[in-house]
């Protein structure tokens, strides 16, 4: 039986390498549709690309996550130095 796209997609994989910071020094955990991956910082591994997506998305939402903190810092400090 030939495998569908979505079958296709399933079982195509990407290498990975999550780097290891000052903060960050933990494995990472990711859970798509119900199964579970545990990945090693500072070791380049294959993950299934759904995998690696939610890894990249869960990065950008923490990044603008970040950027908003900032901007709502910066405008309360405003409001406390007009006083």
């Amino acid at each position: 039986m030939a495998e569908t796209k979505t079958e296709a997609k399933k079982t195509k994989t990407v290498t990975i390498k999550l780097p290891i910071t000052r903060t960050e020094k933990d494995d990472v955990y990711v859970n798509v549709n119900g199964k579970r991956y545990q990945i090693k910082r500072g070791i380049a591994v294959d993950v299934p690309w759904n995998v690696a997506k939610v890894i990249e998305r869960s990065e950008k939402m923490t990044s603008i996550a970040i950027e908003y903190e900032n901007k709502a810092a910066e405008q309360l400090n405003e409001l406390l130095n007009q006083r």
